[in-house]
């Protein structure tokens, strides 16, 4: 037997190291060739890491929300053979950042490390049966070395009902241990009492990018918001006539107007359309409309942007949107489609609430917010009668943009969308 040694493989784009995002494989677990084991994410893209031998893992180099330096080693894996663990381990594992299997017993422990190899870092004591522990939903699969399922079949313990202490609830053989010593019952109850546990969320991944992304926003850029009614009554009914005869293109919804008025507004105020680089105090600004699409995927929110919408139709916006917008929800959308925007949109569609307060997507110096569309009763001149009514709520950077300047902004977006026919009338 021997160790085979995967390095964190050069994802590209000039990094000098990658976040591991997600560990598949968990320590003890057997892998076959062409696995893949982990997920690593860098600023702009999430990239999987395929096995390139067959056996079973033995040690990561960190955990889920780590950063590897690229060519550092990511994963030791015990083969048949000699291994390659000679050869490739050049750069010693940080011992503040490795962290090992969990403690296990004599029946699944991992063969010894070759003299020549650091030995990993000893663990600390598990925190078996803590209260802090969550049992499982009844779906959820427990997650155990194969030595613990065959102590736990051999016992008559269902796993399902043993609170697991290891990363991403894995049980281990103190956790069976301690179940089995309180009787085979839970510490946290069966029925519906009292819930007193607490379970640690780890920030990583996309999730922290967010995160530094909105920090950033908030601590670099002072905002003004301002919320808008807008009479969509209009808007609706050409939209309504204009899918009805759409053919084999894309359905039209309110946003593809939306932009094509923020186009029209921006070849007034080209001073909205801006990247504001506050370190170097210049304003950039763009001559061509980047429109980013603030979108809620699986992984998180993303923003993917839609090109040139200064040159595009209505119908090539709503079709380059729903392209866009797709590509990240399924995690397929490259880096330029998610980067380069110089202005963005971000709606929370049906769930939307009567007014929002949108963060600005640093180093842009506007962001327009559509809210939810409800019917309301408007005075005419001689009766109420029912309207539909959305609020634009609309954040500026202020440095920059003038309360003044915002406002003329939205009060011309009101104008174009309650008289819709103005957003396809060139000059």
């Amino acid at each position: 037997m021997g160790t085979h040694v995967i390095l964190m493989p050069d994802v590209g784009e000039g990094i000098a190291e990658a976040e591991i995002a997600e560990l598949l494989i968990p320590v003890g677990d057997v892998l076959r060739e062409d696995d893949i084991f982990a997920s690593v994410m860098t600023d702009k893209a999430t990239v999987e890491i395929p096995s390139t031998v067959s056996g079973k893992v033995t040690w990561y180099a960190g955990e889920v929300g780590d950063s590897i330096a690229i060519g550092a080693p990511l994963v030791k894996i015990e083969v048949d053979g000699p291994g390659n663990e000679a050869e490739v381990l050049t750069v010693e594992p940080d011992p503040e950042s490795t962290v090992d299997a969990e403690p296990t017993s004599a029946v699944d422990a991992p063969a010894k490390t070759p003299a020549s190899a650091p030995a990993p870092p000893p663990l600390a004591p598990p925190k078996a049966l803590q209260s802090t522990t969550k049992l499982r939903t009844p779906r959820e699969k427990p997650v155990a070395s194969p030595a613990v399922r065959r102590r736990a079949l051999d016992a008559g313990v269902d796993l399902r009902q043993v609170p697991g202490s290891g990363q991403g609830r894995r049980v281990t053989h103190e956790d069976l241990d301690g179940f089995i010593a309180l009787g085979g019952t839970s510490p946290l109850g069966a029925g519906r009492g009292p819930d007193t546990s607490v379970e640690e969320v780890k920030v990583v991944g996309l999730r922290r990018k967010i995160a530094e992304r909105m920090v950033l926003a908030k601590t670099r850029i002072p905002h003004i918001t301002i919320v808008e009614e807008v009479d969509v009554t209009s808007l609706e009914e050409l939209r309504g006539c204009l899918n009805a005869e759409r053919g084999d293109r894309p359905k039209l919804t309110i946003l593809p107007f939306l932009m094509s008025a923020m186009v029209t507004a921006l070849r007034e105020q080209q001073n909205l359309n801006a990247l504001y680089y506050d370190d170097d105090g210049i304003v950039h600004q763009h001559g061509a409309v980047h429109i980013g699409i603030a979108t809620q995927t699986p992984a998180g929110l993303m923003v993917p942007v839609v090109r040139h919408c200064e040159a595009r139709s209505i119908w090539d916006m709503a079709s380059e949107l729903g392209r866009v917008a797709e590509a990240a929800r399924t995690g397929t959308a490259a880096r330029e489609e998610l980067s380069g925007s110089t202005i963005s949109i971000t709606s929370l569609g049906k769930l939307g609430a009567i007014a929002t307060t949108p963060i600005i997507n640093y180093p842009e110096v506007a962001i327009i917010g559509v809210n939810k569309m409800t019917i309301r009763p408007m005075w005419n001149g001689t009766e109420f009668v029912p309207r539909k009514v959305m609020n634009l709520s609309s954040s500026f950077d202020h440095r920059v943009i003038d309360g003044w300047d915002a406002a003329v902004f939205v009060q011309r977006l009101k104008t174009l969308l309650e008289t819709p026919a103005m957003i396809f009338v060139e000059g």
